[in-house]
């Protein structure tokens, strides 16, 4: 460059080190206990990606490579620590895989399904196992009432998910 000019970045090209110092998905040190459609989203996810890898492989998408190879790892891992348990037939008391409704003290009613952590999604009723809410519900039963952060929630209803 003359009299020290810069050149945009958009002239230079990326190395594949770029690429291939994505930072790996971290995996959870809990156990990966799935529901059975849970099991299913793991294996939808593992066809996805390798249609994906080899659309990029064909477009020669170094980019898409390298993140859609960080999440086949991920999901094969997942896959093969996946432990599927199937919501219990009664519903006595709060379970992996039962949905609790509860009461909380400034009266509003929510329901949450207690299911696996990648297939958790708070805002559609699913929680994870691990999640301090699931924990607070989890071995209760109807009438018990439980603190949930600074208040407190009353269990109005369990249902098994089968």
């Amino acid at each position: 460059m003359a009299n020290g000019e810069l050149v945009s970045r958009a002239f230079i090209k990326e190395t594949d080190e770029t690429f291939e110092s994505l930072p790996e998905r971290p995996v959870s040190s809990h156990p990966n206990l799935v529901t059975p459609e849970g099991f299913q989203l793991i294996e939808s996810a593992l066809a996805r990606l390798r249609q994906e890898s080899t659309l990029a492989q064909t477009a020669n998408d170094r980019a898409a490579q390298a993140r859609i190879a960080r999440d086949l790892r991920y999901w094969t891992s997942r896959y093969s620590t996946a432990q599927v348990v199937h919501a219990p037939k009664d519903a006595a008391v709060v379970r992996f895989g039962c949905t609790a409704t509860i009461a909380r003290d400034d009266g509003r009613r929510e329901s949450y399904r207690i299911i696996g952590e990648d297939e958790a999604e708070p805002s559609q009723g699913t929680l994870s196992y691990v999640s301090p809410v699931a924990r607070a519900l989890t071995g209760r039963q109807v009438g018990d009432v439980v603190r949930m952060g600074s208040s407190e929630a009353k269990i109005l209803e369990i249902k098994s998910s089968r």
